[in-house]
């Protein structure tokens, strides 16, 4: 599998990633800052969340690990909290805008 292969899967799996107080996807929410696979198959992800004090924070960070450690091709993932640059709800995608209510 090539590299971008390994990343459109990593997408594929971090959209089944959601937040529990939010009905949409952490990728559609625009969360997902950073993916990086390298040769080795190690890869790092650059996310943030919606607020800085999101309780839900180690079940979010430990599902997107798991689920992209799932991904044929990778042998580990780490992921980082960033909140550089600050999220707002204009990075969501127009799907995400339209499910809650913002389109």
């Amino acid at each position: 599998m090539t590299k971008f292969e390994i990343e459109e899967k990593i997408v594929e799996m971090i959209k089944t990633v959601y937040d529990p107080e939010i009905p949409v996807n952490i990728y559609d929410l625009g969360l997902i800052y950073k993916i990086d696979v390298a040769e080795s198959g190690d890869t790092v992800i650059d996310m943030t969340l919606t607020a800085p004090n999101c309780p839900a924070v180690d079940f979010i960070v430990e599902d997107v690990r798991q689920k992209v450690e799932s991904v044929e091709g990778v042998t580990s993932a780490t992921i980082n909290i960033v909140f550089e640059p600050e999220w707002d709800k204009e990075m969501m995608s127009d799907e995400a805008k339209l499910e809650l209510g913002f389109l």
